[in-house]
C-alpha cells in the first residue's frame, strides 16, 4: 500500500440477515456457557423467508432452548411484524445438532505435547488448537478505538442508524442496513471523505428525499469528523432508489459470512475463519482475539503506532507453530525485538488465551454485530481491548 490512497470499509446493522445468524449462533454458544462454562460449540445458523435453521456440533452437559433462543434475538433485533419481512414468533425454527467428532475432542482434551511429553494433566499444554489455521490481529493508534478509521466510521455509522431506529427519531427505519466509508490517505493519514454510503431498510411510504435528508442529518453529519466532510465528499443513501424488502425474506442468512465486517474492514490479512457460533477451544476465534490483544498492547506502549501479528496453528497441538509481526516502520525497536517481547510476555497456548482473556463467559451475542473489536460502545471491554499489558510492554522494550 502507497502513502497515498482511498480505502474503503463496510458495516452492517444487526438487522442485516448475516448478523441475523451470527447472532443467533452467539446467543447459542452463550446460553451454553452460562451454565456449562466447560462445553463444546460450533453452531451455524441459515435464515431465510419465514425459516430459520440451527445446525452444527455440540457437547455441553446444560439444556438450552434454541427456538426459544433464536425467537428472542430476532424479536430484539426489530423482525417482529410479518411486513418488516420476518417474524420471531411466527417463523420455523429448525434444529439439527450432532456432538463434537471424537477425532476433533481428542487433539482438543489432550494436545499431542501432553500425549508425547506426558506433561501433568493441569499443564496448561492440555488444551490443543481446535484446529489449524492462522489468524491476524491488528491495532493502530489512528483512532482512539485503535482500529483503522474507515472501519471504525463505517461501524459507528451503522450503530447509529440502529439506534435512530429504535429510539423513534427516525420511525419509518427497518432493521436491515448497511452503511460504507471511503477516505482519502496522503502521507498514511485519513484527509477526506470520498464516499459514505448508507443503505436504510425502510417503510414502503417513506420517499427517498426524506431518507437523504434524515439520513444526513441524524446518522451521518452526528459520527462523520466535520473536518473530513466537504462539497466534495460523494454521500449515496439508498442508492437504489428504494430499501423495502429486506432481511431474511430479501437475502438468506449465512453464519460466518461477514468476517471483514467484524475484523478489520480488509485494511489487513485475514486467515479466513470466522467467529460466531465458536466455543474459545476453537483458535479462529481465540487466536484472533489473542493477536488483536497482543496488539493493541504495542501500539497503547507506544512501542509502535500500528502492530499487525499473525499466528498459526496445528490442530491438536498447544503451541502455535508460528508467529510473525509486522509494524509497517513504525516500530520504536525491531520487529524482531517486538516478537521476542511477545513470546516472552504473552502466553499463545489455547487455555492459556482462554484463561487470561476470560472467554469462557457468556459475552458474545453483544459482538455479534457492530465488530468484535474497538468496541468502545460496550458497557465493559471485553478482555482482548484491554491495554493492561501496556507499561510492562514498554519497561521490557526501555521505550
Amino acid at each position: 500500500m502507497s502513502d497515498n490512497f482511498i480505502f474503503s470499509s463496510e458495516s452492517v446493522t444487526e438487522g442485516h440477515p448475516d448478523k441475523v445468524a451470527d447472532q443467533i449462533s452467539d446467543g447459542v454458544l452463550d446460553a451454553i456457557l452460562k451454565d456449562d462454562p466447560m462445553g463444546r460449540v460450533a453452531c451455524e445458523v441459515l435464515c431465510s423467508t419465514g425459516l430459520v435453521i440451527v445446525a452444527g456440533e455440540i457437547t455441553t452437559k446444560t439444556y438450552i432452548d434454541i427456538p426459544k433462543i433464536a425467537r428472542g434475538i430476532i424479536n430484539e433485533i426489530g423482525y417482529t411484524r410479518a411486513k418488516y419481512g420476518f417474524d420471531g414468533e411466527t417463523c420455523a425454527v429448525l434444529t439439527a445438532i450432532d456432538e463434537q467428532s471424537g477425532d476433533i475432542a481428542q487433539g482438543v482434551n489432550n494436545a499431542l505435547e501432553i500425549r508425547d511429553k506426558n506433561l501433568s494433566e493441569e499443564d496448561i499444554s492440555k488444551t490443543g488448537a481446535g484446529d489449524q489455521g492462522m489468524m491476524f490481529g491488528y491495532a493502530t493508534n489512528e483512532t482512539k478505538e485503535f482500529m483503522p478509521m474507515p472501519i471504525a466510521l463505517a461501524h459507528a455509522l451503522s450503530r447509529q442508524l440502529t439506534k435512530v431506529r429504535k429510539d423513534g427519531t427516525l420511525s419509518y427505519l427497518r432493521p436491515d442496513g448497511k452503511t460504507q466509508v471511503s477516505l482519502r490517505y496522503e502521507n498514511r493519514k485519513a484527509v477526506h471523505a470520498d464516499t459514505i454510503v448508507v443503505s436504510a431498510q425502510h417503510h414502503p411510504e417513506a420517499g427517498l428525499n426524506q431518507i437523504r435528508s434524515d439520513i444526513i442529518e441524524h446518522v451521518i453529519h452526528p459520527i462523520v469528523p466535520g473536518n473530513l466532510i466537504d462539497s466534495d465528499t460523494k454521500i449515496f443513501v439508498n442508492p437504489t432508489g428504494r430499501f423495502v424488502k429486506g432481511g431474511p425474506m430479501a437475502d438468506t442468512g449465512l453464519t460466518g459470512r461477514k468476517i471483514i465486517v467484524d475484523t478489520y474492514g480488509g485494511w489487513i490479512p485475514h486467515g479466513g475463519g470466522a467467529f460466531s457460533g465458536k466455543d474459545p477451544t476453537k483458535v479462529d476465534r481465540s487466536g484472533a482475539y489473542m493477536t488483536r490483544y497482543a496488539a493493541k498492547n504495542i501500539v497503547a506502549s507506544g512501542i509502535a503506532d500500528e502492530c499487525q501479528i499473525q499466528v498459526a496453528y496445528a490442530i491438536g497441538v498447544a503451541e502455535p507453530v508460528s508467529l510473525n509481526v509486522n509494524t509497517f516502520g513504525t516500530g520504536k525497536i525491531s520487529d524482531e525485538k517486538i516478537s521476542e517481547l511477545l513470546r516472552d510476555h504473552f502466553d499463545f497456548r489455547p487455555a492459556a488465551i482462554i484463561r487470561d482473556l476470560n472467554l469462557r463467559k457468556p459475552q458474545y451475542k453483544a459482538l455479534a454485530a457492530y465488530g468484535h473489536f474497538g468496541r468502545i460502545d460496550l458497557p465493559e471491554l471485553p478482555g482482548w481491548e484491554k491495554t493492561d499489558r501496556a507499561e510492562e510492554l514498554r519497561k521490557a522494550a526501555g521505550i
